[in-house]
Parts: C-alpha cells; structure tokens; sequence
C-alpha cells in the first residue's frame, strides 16, 4: 500500500501533468462527441435530400458511422493518456472477431437487413407475407422485421428469415382479387346464378371493374355446383370486399328462392 508520502511525491512531479491530460481527455470528448453528432446530422440531411433513400437504410448507416467515429475518439483519447492505441486496437479487432463468431446468427440478420434495405422487396405500410407472417409491415429495423397480424398482433421475425424465404408483397400491385366460392343446389340453374351474382357483385363498394369480377362454375360437387366468386380491389378494401361478397351471394339467393344445398343421403345396405 503506497503511503501518504508517496502519494504527495507523485501529485507534487506527476500531478499537473495528470490534471492537463485529463482536462486534454475531457475537452477531447465533448468536442470530439460534438463533431460526430454533426457529422450523423450532416449525413442524415444529406442523404435524406431528395427523399431518395430510405429513412430506415439512414438510420443504418448513421448508426454504423456513429459506431466506427465513437471508437476513433476513444483511441484518440487514450493515446493523449500514453496508452499504445496499436495494441489497443489489435486487441478490438480481436474481441470483434470473437464476438463476431458467437454472434454469427445475429449478424446474418443484420446483413439480411442491409439486403432488405437495398433491394426493398416491401416497404413500412405494406401488406406482406414473408418468413411465414401474414399481416402489415410496421417496422424494418436492424436485426428483426416487426409486422401486425390480422389478430391484430405484433409479431417480430427476424430479418434472415425474410430474406431466406419466399416474400409475398400483397400491395405491390394497384388491385388484389378476393376468393370467395358459392355451392348452389341441384336443380339451380347455374347460368342464372352466375348473372345474378354479376348483378349483385358489380353494386359493392370498391369493387374494381377492370380487370371485372370472376364469377364462373369452379367444380361440381354431390350436393350441386360450386361457384368461384372472385371479384377485384385495391389492398387497403380487401376486407370490405371479402365480408360484403358473402352478405352479396346471401341476399342473392336469398332473394332467388334457391333452395339450400343439402348431401344426398347414402345408400342403405341391404
């Protein structure tokens, strides 16, 4: 244990010298912290001009910058302390390669994310199923792709399983056609039924006209033909369509008199 006159010895030959390198340390910092949050600004806005790139991939690359500066500054500032900065950074590079290992699977989902970035299969607002995740694209972050289920549920997949996997982006296209099937009984003309829905369908709200509603005979079945209702709508009205095609085909057979399919019933054994 050093005594207090050690302590006096080395304040009274060593301590001035601390005190200016720490004050060096300290201004260092705060004007070293200050030129880098300019230089994030001035590339946010810079890239951001135009509205070019995406507000995401900038945030990236701000994050990435801010990261590499930070580690700069702190070199630059342990070598005003005498510290050897070369071995200093041999070993970062060493720790990195280690954590880079253990953290492989992490890092593939950070380079998927970059991919997601570049090549912009979707967007935030889009209408996708991607990684097995039906539902709206909410956020695109750095290692995970957050999407909101029809459940209304956030769910978070991570980003090399987006990319991995087949993508299906339901909004790329203006329209997106609505599935939806009619079984009408025995005896039913189907001809009849089929102009009746044309009728009926044209009437719903949002419903597009070009390309025009499906409406044809999809197969036939013991209890009687199987209609194919497939009529046309933006993304942001599949719902609306969907729900007021069912109400539709109800009121129209309703409205017919068409009697409800019923299975014949099985022969006995004798």
């Amino acid at each position: 244990m050093p005594n207090l006159d050690q302590v006096l010895t080395f304040l009274a030959t060593q301590g001035a010298n601390f005190a200016l390198k720490a004050l060096g340390a300290l201004a260092a910092w705060i004007v070293g912290r200050w030129l880098i949050a300019l230089v994030l600004r001035a590339v946010g806005i810079g890239l951001a001009r135009g509205q070019r790139v995406d507000a995401t991939l900038i945030s990236y690359l701000q994050s990435i910058l801010g990261v590499l500066l930070n580690v700069v500054l702190v070199l630059a500032i342990l070598d005003i302390f005498g510290v050897q900065t070369t071995s200093f950074a041999a070993l970062l590079a060493g720790a990195g390669l280690a954590i880079g290992t253990a953290w492989g699977g992490l890092l593939t989902h950070f380079a998927a994310g970059l991919f997601l970035q570049v090549l912009r299969p979707f967007k935030v607002g889009d209408f996708v199923k991607v990684g097995g995740v039906m539902g709206t694209v909410r956020e695109i972050g750095l290692f995970t792709t957050s999407i909101v289920t029809l459940e209304n549920v956030v769910t978070i997949v991570g980003n090399n399983k987006v990319f991995s996997e087949p993508i299906e982006n339901f909004s790329t296209n203006p329209v997106r056609r609505v599935d939806c099937t009619a079984r009408i009984a025995n005896g039913v003309d189907p001809l009849d039924a089929i102009e009746r829905l044309k009728t009926a369908i044209a009437e719903i709200p949002n419903v597009s006209t070009d390309p025009a509603p499906d409406i044809e005979i999809l197969e036939f079945t013991l209890e009687g033909p199987m209609l194919a209702v497939r009529p046309y709508t933006h993304t942001d009205h599949y719902w609306q369509v969907y729900f007021d095609t069912h109400r539709a085909i109800v009121a129209t057979f309703g409205a017919a008199g068409y009697p409800v399919p019923e299975m014949p019933l099985a022969p006995r054994n004798r």
